[in-house]
């Protein structure tokens, strides 16, 4: 598992943000450019698409609504009190309170449960439903701390309702309630978008990497990582067992807990200029070290739910 996770989902990724930090400091791109196309174009066309494709049991997906929130919660909490212990300024605050409770649900933890869960479709159906909450999360909370550190309540409000990947959610929330199909003409290049969201996103990654000093040794860095892939895993646990979930359905939401911090944590970051080269380091050492501990996780998934 340790080699699938290094070869087929972190070296990929890796790839992709070493590619952009070459482009970067070959040509020196505005990559306010590349933030805007995301942010206005990528992002909400990948969201719309990922809630009008999910295909999940209602009876499971309660199950799982039910964990996901008592777990968010617990995980915003922990970000808050992480961020009081370590006294940090408002910026480095809110890098650190995402980076807890947002994950990389989507080109890291899809492939993965891919994998595992090949002769089990409702651990991928669980997983799918984990990204679509966590797009919800990241542009509500997630936005929310970002914004809070420049504008008050009300222009976060604004500022939200303004955002095309509002309007998004809400279209593939209506069209997926309302079973409203689209026909292969709109269908097509809205998957053609979808689809280049996760590469474009990465190579402005490693663009936002070409002039800054890496510190790991940062005080948010570093909470971040305890948090996100150590404290996450043993919460999701204890979680488990309180709401006395078993089988597939526990392994999938316990691997999911160790995924790495979300890149759209950098991106958003990067679009609204809050300490963007804090976001960036955390998604890259998070998502480094997340090959080893997301390799420990899934072993313990099968001892204690199997």
């Amino acid at each position: 598992m340790f080699v699938f996770i290094l070869t087929e989902v972190l070296l990929p990724l890796l790839i992709l943000i070493f590619v952009g930090f070459l482009l970067q400091r070959k040509f020196a791109f505005n990559l306010k450019h590349f933030s805007t196309l995301i942010t206005y174009c990528l992002m909400p066309v990948a969201v719309f698409a990922n809630i009008y494709d999910i295909t999940i049991q209602m009876d499971l997906l309660l199950k799982v609504l039910y964990y996901i929130v008592a777990y968010s919660i617990v995980m915003i909490l922990i970000g808050n009190l992480f961020a009081k212990v370590l006294n940090l300024q408002k910026g480095e605050s809110a890098a650190l309170k995402n980076s807890i409770s947002l994950m990389n649900s989507g080109n890291y933890g899809l492939p993965v449960s891919q994998l595992i869960f090949s002769q089990n479709p409702i651990g991928v159906a669980v997983q799918i439903f984990v990204l679509i909450f966590q797009n919800l999360l990241t542009y509500s909370y997630g936005m929310y701390n970002l914004l809070s550190t420049t504008k008050s309540l009300k222009d976060i409000v604004i500022s939200f309702l303004k955002l095309p990947v509002f309007h998004a959610l809400i279209l593939g929330i209506i069209f997926q309630v309302g079973h409203i199909k689209l026909s292969q003409v709109f269908l097509i290049p809205i998957h053609q978008i979808s689809d280049s969201f996760a590469p474009i996103a990465l190579i402005l990654l490693g663009a936002q990497l070409a002039h800054i000093k890496l510190k790991l040794l940062h005080r948010a860095i570093m909470g971040s990582l305890i948090g996100r892939l150590i404290i996450g895993p043993l919460i999701a646990l204890s979680l488990i067992y309180i709401f006395h979930i078993d089988g597939v359905i526990a392994q999938s939401l316990f691997i999911a807990s160790a995924f790495p911090t979300s890149r759209n944590t950098s991106t958003i970051a990067f679009e609204y200029d809050v300490e963007p080269e804090l976001h960036a380091q955390i998604v890259l050492f998070s998502t480094l070290l997340s090959s080893v501990t997301v390799s420990i996780v899934i072993y313990f998934s099968y001892i204690l739910f199997t």
